[in-house]
């Protein structure tokens, strides 16, 4: 079971690395918090993402939409600072 959440960890780093740079383009950034047990993905929103009144809708339609279309068994990913 390790092995297999190790595993899902390294994918969704993969996927926040090829979202980062969108993020990144607005002065944003994105860190990975964690992978709960119940596969949801916690992260913070750093920089202008941070404090930016659209934070919300870039996380769940940019950030949790590519990493659900491509890790369909992730179920949602939330910003600890938000």
């Amino acid at each position: 079971m390790e092995n297999s959440k190790e595993d899902l960890t390294r994918k969704v780093l993969n996927v926040l690395d090829q979202v980062r740079p969108y993020l990144q383009q607005d002065g944003g950034d994105i860190a990975f918090i964690e992978l709960t047990e119940d596969n949801v993905v916690n992260v913070e929103l750093t920089g202008a993402c941070g404090s930016c009144p659209y934070s919300t809708m870039t996380l769940k339609n940019g950030v949790e939409a590519t990493l659900k279309k491509v890790l369909p068994e992730i179920k949602e990913v939330v910003a600890i600072n938000l």
